[in-house]
């Protein structure tokens, strides 16, 4: 058997761990490919409606707090309104990064442009940090002075804004995958950080009107900016891990090198990389050594199955080796 012979790519994209040599199973290889396309169209276009929706809704309200901010002299409505600027910025950025993942691969790029998003969902994160600081800075200032506040119309402007997040939230709950895409994760968190914000208007208002406390703009302003860091801090996490071509989260490394050491005739596993392209979409390379009197070609389909069928993963790119072609280990 030749060094050639012993590698399958279970998708065209270019080997993430510098293999040489293919050799593609094109029926089982094809018939994934397509159901993985599918599925990935299929959400794309729930995805993009979902976005648009919000964006409508986000970009409107937005207008009529900041207006009622400055007419009302309320740091929370105005907090509140900044912050969806930066939503509908990040609701544009999303939809621009879903563009760009459904342009097709190329040799330049050979896994396309599928990390757009994740670069987004980075970006969204970051301006949640960004606007948090700016309203705790600006809070901590009114505390001194707590200005006057026109607290009744400031509740109803908040009360118009809650019902458009929460409904901004629905369309995107509804139309798109906003556990599995972190893309859509980050542009509802920031939706999400809206709602708290009006939340946050709703109460202030109440103090100030039935006790005249106007500190209570400041203060609530910053409460509901510390939720917001809590959540963006998340979603950086995420996708820092992802940049960095982490394990995915929902798949255990131990587990998979367990399955696939468990196959007969598998001596050992090693140069074993599991990562992420785009939410939803891990892939893995691997290199197997195997018994020299085993055929290599039923010990891959075992490893393409079990692969699949544990960890959910069609994006494998499996190298077979045996006593006279064992590839040395890599650095990484």
């Amino acid at each position: 058997m030749q060094h050639h012979e012993s590698e399958v790519q279970s998708h065209q994209h270019k080997d993430h761990s510098n293999c040489s040599g293919h050799v593609g199973h094109q029926g089982h290889d094809h018939a994934h490919h397509g159901h993985h396309h599918g599925h990935h169209h299929h959400g794309h276009s729930g995805n993009k409606q979902g976005l648009l929706i919000a964006l409508c809704i986000t970009a409107s309200i937005m207008i009529l707090e900041f207006v009622g901010g400055l007419w009302t002299n309320s740091l929370a409505l105005l907090s509140d309104s900044g912050h969806m600027l930066s939503d509908a910025g990040s609701l544009v950025l999303s939809l621009t990064a879903l563009w760009f993942a459904a342009k097709p691969s190329s040799a330049h790029k050979s896994y396309g442009f599928h990390r757009i998003e994740i670069l987004a969902a980075l970006f969204n994160a970051v301006t949640l940090f960004v606007i948090a600081g700016l309203i705790i800075w600006e809070a901590v200032g009114r505390f001194m002075n707590p200005p006057t506040v026109a607290s009744g119309s400031m509740m109803l402007i908040a009360c118009v804004g809650l019902m458009a997040n929460l409904l901004s939230a629905w369309a995107l709950m509804r139309k798109g995958d906003v556990h599995g895409n972190l893309n859509l994760r980050s542009a509802y968190l920031h939706i999400l950080g809206d709602a708290l914000g009006s939340v946050g208007a709703i109460l202030a208002g109440g103090a100030m009107l039935v006790f005249g406390w106007y500190a209570a703009d400041p203060i609530i302003s910053i409460i509901v900016s510390l939720l917001i860091l809590k959540g963006a801090w998340t979603v950086l996490k995420s996708t820092i891990h992802i940049l960095m071509e982490g394990t995915p989260a929902s798949v255990s490394y131990g587990d998979v090198k367990l399955v696939l050491e468990s196959i007969d005739g598998v001596i050992n596993v090693h140069d074993l990389h599991i990562w992420t392209i785009t939410s939803g979409l891990d892939s893995l390379s691997c290199h197997l050594l195997i018994a020299d009197d085993r055929d290599s070609q039923v010990v891959l389909q075992k490893a393409i199955h079990q692969i699949e069928e544990r960890f959910q993963i069609t994006h494998a790119t499996i190298q077979i080796e045996n006593s006279t072609n064992a590839h040395p280990e890599l650095k990484v």
